[in-house]
């Protein structure tokens, strides 16, 4: 059966050789087994995504000869699919809402004599608002107090039991979501997380095998967790490295990498700057 691919990219800035290096190696996994190429965008933090980002990224794609199979994907303009996974998880008790603000967490983490991190370096969130009662809950959402919908990862896990991935080049991988603790999977400003729509977006279009950079290797635990609370269907995950600067960080738009529309501008054929891209890939 041919496979199905994609890239994923959040218009939150210009694409560089990182970007370029993941697009290409899912599209030449499509392209060489006859499959399908899947482009979406991933644009739900109205708070960091920008439209000129968006079209820059189709633009840059399409100089580069990267195709793609089927209308692009537009993360925002699916907001009800998302608010009804939401719907559904929170009416199997699943999700709980908390009130705290960032200040709030990080006050009690900080008073913790050894608060414990998540395998994405974040502090696991400890809990405040988990032991309210329905009533206080329902009273604080009515009076309009701002709140995110976290999932209650005891019961969730407990729910689903043991679960594991298949990794490229690696074989079957334990998942451990447990190690996340207590995830958003929604916030005031932002209607659904990364982790709900892209396991959601996953399973709608049937991809097949995921290719990513390493650093979301950990948050395919989550992922995981999600299609089997849904019962949607589990991709095969090939996370590859990332591209690094010559002092060994990872590229990344904050640092000021050169974008590929700057070294399209330089007269650099499309050409070489694959090249570029899959030499350091």
């Amino acid at each position: 059966m041919s496979i199905i691919t994609r890239f994923a990219p959040s218009p939150t800035g210009l694409l560089h050789l990182g970007h370029a290096a993941s697009a290409l190696i899912g599209w030449r996994r499509a392209r060489a087994g006859g499959g399908r190429f899947l482009l979406r965008l991933e644009d739900i933090d109205p708070t960091r995504c920008r439209p000129e980002f968006a079209t820059a990224i189709l633009r840059d794609l399409a100089w580069l000869g990267i195709d793609w199979d089927e209308e692009v994907r537009v993360q925002s303009a699916h907001l009800p699919d998302y608010a009804a996974v939401l719907g559904e998880l929170r009416g199997r008790g699943l999700l709980y809402p908390c009130f705290c603000t960032r200040a709030e967490i990080s006050r009690e983490v900080a008073a913790s004599i050894a608060a414990p991190h998540g395998p994405d370096g974040a502090p696991i969130y400890p809990g405040i608002c988990k032991g309210l009662s329905d009533s206080e809950r329902v009273r604080r959402i009515a009076a309009g107090a701002p709140h995110a919908w976290r999932l209650d990862m005891a019961r969730a896990v407990g729910e689903v039991g043991p679960l594991h991935w298949h990794e490229e080049e690696v074989g079957d991988v334990p998942a451990n979501p447990s190690a996340f603790g207590d995830v958003v999977l929604a916030r005031r400003e932002v209607s659904a997380s990364y982790h709900l729509c892209v396991s959601h977006d996953d399973a709608l279009q049937g991809v097949s095998l995921v290719t990513r950079g390493e650093d979301l290797r950990a948050a395919t635990s989550v992922h995981r967790l999600l299609q089997a609370l849904m019962n949607w269907p589990t991709p095969t995950y090939a996370h590859h490295p990332l591209l690094r600067d010559a002092q060994g960080r990872r590229l990344a738009k904050r640092d000021g990498v050169r974008s590929i529309a700057d070294l399209h501008a330089a007269g650099l054929s499309p050409a070489y700057v694959r090249a570029l891209a899959e030499d350091g890939a």
